[in-house]
């Protein structure tokens, strides 16, 4: 298994936050890596999601847990690897949240692949962080 974990804190709500990841087609404006989001369903377990990345194929999820405000994770079964990310907000006190990203690479072939497209997969996620909270807030 491989694994990595980012946060950042704001005063933005959870709410807010939430309807920001509810917000399919909107991620492209706070997450600069994709051209374009699209949501199949409602924003709950079992609809999938299709992100698109200039000049890369398309990568579709699908949404394992959904409980509002709190988290949604999402997973992308690629044969020999699954590649988790859940994403949470959390308390920390009456004014902040800590807003987190944890992906875990798992499957038979996660020891080799997971190092190796596990970084490049999460590299964005203190960029992305950083501009869904300044989103949330504003």
């Amino acid at each position: 298994m491989w694994e990595t974990e980012h946060s950042i804190e704001t005063t933005a709500s959870a709410e807010n936050v939430w309807a920001l990841w509810e917000d399919v087609a909107g991620w492209p404006a706070w997450n600069a890596d994709l051209e374009r989001a699209e949501l199949s369903g409602p924003f709950a377990p079992g609809s999938t999601i299709t992100m698109v990345s200039p000049g890369e194929d398309p990568i579709e999820l699908r949404i394992a847990e959904a409980v509002e405000p709190e988290r949604f994770v999402d997973r992308a079964d690629l044969g020999s690897i699954v590649v988790r990310t859940e994403h949470r907000a959390e308390r920390v006190d009456a004014e902040r949240i800590r807003v987190v990203y944890r992906m875990e690479i798992t499957g038979p072939e996660a020891d080799t692949m997971g190092p190796e497209i596990g970084p490049r997969i999460s590299a964005d996620f203190p960029e992305v962080l950083r501009s869904l909270v300044t989103l949330a807030a504003s």
